[in-house]
């Protein structure tokens, strides 16, 4: 500062011109106000939640009152559990029990349906001379059969049907073309068999009778034909084949 200002600070009116600041006032006086208010108003709302919090214990000590009675350990585990489990036997019983009588129902009805029932209007003349050939093939077995009116008697080659096939599923498929059209007891068979073997005679046969019923009755060819008693069988045993054993077995194969 140069000496004429110092001067002029020194002189006695220079201090009256300065303004005088006046003490500002902290501004935390103003809030502070303010959050002791709120204080006062949350605080009756306070008293209801520690009456809460001073009921809970009673609450929690009259619970733990309550004496559970212990379990006591069975000398079994798991003697006192229920037992769910239902044997296999009991719920067979059970079940034959409520749907039996259903079940025979149903079963009658699929036998009755799978049983082919017999041509009804089949008319062939029975006369006392009628006779009706035919011949039957099933791979290298041939037969020559004859019908004619009588009880429903088999000769095959001199001997019974009985004799010349013993088994009962090869003499019911050689009785079918007859039972299907009703005429089992009414006609005889004779036949002449050769060549092939006992299943291939049988087929041979039956393929020969339903040869012989379309002789008698030409109406019957369309129900004898869906029923598959007319179709020629052609499955024959498969030729041997150069290099191999038989028609298909090859020789062991070795690497070395």
């Amino acid at each position: 500062m140069s000496a004429e200002d110092k001067n002029e600070a020194n002189e006695p009116g220079a201090e009256a011109e300065q303004p005088v600041e006046e003490p500002q006032q902290p501004e935390t006086e103003q809030p502070a106000a303010e959050e002791a208010a709120p204080a006062e108003e949350a605080a009756p709302a306070q008293e209801p939640v520690a009456e809460a919090q001073a009921d809970e214990p009673e609450e929690l000590e009259e619970v733990e009152e309550v004496d559970e009675t212990p379990r006591v350990k069975p000398e079994i585990p798991g003697a006192d559990l229920e037992v769910d489990i239902v044997r296999e036997d009991d719920y067979r019983e059970s079940r034959w029990s409520e749907e039996g009588d259903e079940d025979e129902a149903e079963e009658a009805e699929d036998a009755e349906e799978a049983e082919p029932q017999p041509i009804a209007d089949a008319a062939i003349d029975l006369a006392a001379g009628a006779r009706y050939t035919a011949t039957g093939k099933r791979k290298t077995a041939v037969a020559r059969v004859i019908l004619k009116p009588g009880t429903g008697q088999y000769l095959i080659n001199g001997r019974s049907i009985e004799v010349f096939f013993p088994r009962h599923t090869l003499q019911r498929n050689i009785r079918q073309p007859l039972e299907t059209v009703g005429y089992e007891t009414r006609m005889d068979v004779v036949a002449t068999m050769h060549g092939g073997g006992v299943s291939a005679q049988a087929g041979a046969l039956r393929h020969g009778i339903s040869r012989a019923l379309i002789e008698a009755d030409p109406n019957l060819r369309s129900e004898l034909k869906r029923r598959g008693f007319l179709t020629r069988d052609a499955r024959v045993k498969e030729r041997k084949k150069a290099g191999l054993k038989k028609a298909r077995k090859r020789p062991q194969f070795s690497k070395r």
